[in-house]
C-alpha cells in the first residue's frame, strides 16, 4: 500500500507520529508499505510556518512513484500539494483511494488569515468527497463532519507507545509545585495563551517550539519554556509534571493526551472534540473537562494518578493499524 502525506519527517506533529507508527505496525504484520512525503521533492517553506516544507509541482514525479510502486491500495493522508497531486492522479486513472481528516484546516486558516470557515469546508468536502472513504479519529468529529455534508466516514482511532511513555523515570523539575504542563507546537491554533493567562498555583511549563514562542515568552515571563524534547527526554518531562493542560479547541484527536495519560498524568482540557471523546471512555476519572480551563486544571490536580496509566493501556497502535487496514479499499474498487 502507498500512503501520500504532506506531513512527514523531519516534521514533528501528531500526523507524522501516527503515519510513521502505523506504517511500522503494518510492516510488522507483513504488509508492504511506503510513505511518500515532501522529503522526496523540491520544497518551499509554508507561509507563516517555515518549519513545514511544501512540495513544489510534485505531480509528474509523484505519478512516476505511484506507477513504479503499483499499490494495491492508495491512501491520501493530507490536503496539501502532495495530496492534491495524488487525488488528481487517482481521478485521471479512475482508481479508488481513501483519505483521512487529520487537521482542522478551516479553523487554522481562519485564525491565521481570516478566511471564513464555510469556504474552506466547502473545498475540503469536495477534496474528500472524491475518495471511497474518509477516516476520522473520534465519534464527535464524525458527527460534526456528517452534519457538514461529508460522506463515507469511517472510524480510525489512535494509539500510544506504552514502552516510551511511563510514570517513571521522571524529570525532577526545579520549579514550584504543582507543575502544569503543555506539550506541543507553540502556534496560534493551539490556543496556548488561554493556558498561560490562567491564575494557577505553582508553575506553568511549556515543552515544544513554534512560530509563537518568542511572542508568548515575552508576554508571559513567569512561564517556563524549555523548547522541544524528544524520546526519553520527552517522556521524563511528562512524568515529572502534575497536570497536563490541553488548551486547544481545534485538534481532531490529541495524541499528546494519550502520552500524558500513559505517563501517569491527569489531563485538563476544554470539553471539545478529542479530549471529550478520549476521557469519556474512562471508567475512573483520568481528567477534567470544563469551559473554565482554570477549574479543569484544579479538578485534574485532585485526580488519583494511578488511574491514568491503566486507561492509556487500552489504546493500542496495533489496533489502530488493523483498523486502518480494514478501512482501505483496493485501487480497483469503487472510485
Amino acid at each position: 500500500m502507498l500512503i501520500i502525506s504532506d506531513a512527514w519527517t523531519p516534521q514533528v506533529n501528531g500526523v507524522v507520529r501516527t503515519l510513521r507508527t502505523v506504517a511500522e505496525e503494518l510492516r510488522a504484520l507483513g504488509k508492504v508499505v511506503e510513505v511518500v512525503g515532501p522529503d522526496r521533492f523540491c520544497t518551499v517553506p509554508m507561509p507563516s510556518y517555515p518549519e513545514i516544507r511544501l512540495a513544489v509541482r510534485p505531480g509528474k514525479t509523484l505519478a512516476q512513484i505511484i506507477d513504479e510502486f503499483r499499490p494495491e491500495a492508495l491512501h491520501i493522508a493530507t490536503e496539501g500539494p502532495l495530496g492534491l497531486a495524488a487525488r488528481a492522479y487517482a481521478k485521471r486513472r479512475k482508481i479508488a483511494f481513501t483519505t483521512a481528516f487529520h487537521t482542522r484546516f478551516a479553523e487554522y486558516l481562519k485564525a491565521r488569515t481570516g478566511i471564513p470557515e464555510c469556504i474552506t469546508y466547502a473545498w475540503l468536502r469536495r477534496f474528500h468527497g472524491a475518495g471511497a472513504a474518509v477516516m476520522v479519529a473520534t465519534q464527535s468529529l464524525r458527527e460534526e463532519l456528517a452534519a457538514r455534508g461529508f460522506t463515507h466516514l469511517r472510524p480510525w482511532s489512535r494509539g500510544v507507545d506504552l514502552t516510551a511513555f511511563s510514570p517513571v523515570p521522571k524529570e525532577e523539575w526545579n520549579l514550584p509545585r504543582p507543575i502544569f504542563l503543555y506539550v506541543g507546537r507553540v502556534a496560534v491554533e493551539k490556543n496556548l495563551r488561554a493556558f498561560l493567562a490562567l491564575d494557577l498555583p505553582g508553575s506553568k511549563l511549556v515543552v515544544g517550539d513554534g512560530p509563537q514562542r518568542r511572542e508568548l515568552e515575552a508576554e508571559f515571563p513567569n512561564a517556563h519554556f524549555v523548547g522541544a524534547r524528544h524520546g526519553a527526554e520527552l517522556a521524563r518531562a511528562y512524568a515529572g509534571a502534575d497536570v497536563f493542560v490541553f488548551p486547544s479547541r481545534t485538534d481532531t484527536f490529541g495524541l499528546v493526551v494519550l502520552e500524558a495519560l500513559a505517563s501517569g498524568l491527569p489531563v485538563a482540557a476544554y470539553p471539545v472534540t478529542g479530549p471529550k471523546d478520549i476521557l469519556a471512555e474512562a471508567e475512573q476519572p483520568v481528567g477534567a473537562l470544563d469551559e473554565d480551563l482554570r477549574a479543569a486544571c484544579l479538578k485534574a490536580l485532585e485526580i488519583d494518578r494511578t488511574h491514568c496509566r491503566p486507561f492509556a493501556e487500552t489504546y493500542s497502535w496495533r489496533a489502530c493499524a488493523e483498523r486502518f487496514l480494514e478501512n482501505l479499499v483496493p485501487v480497483g474498487g469503487q472510485a
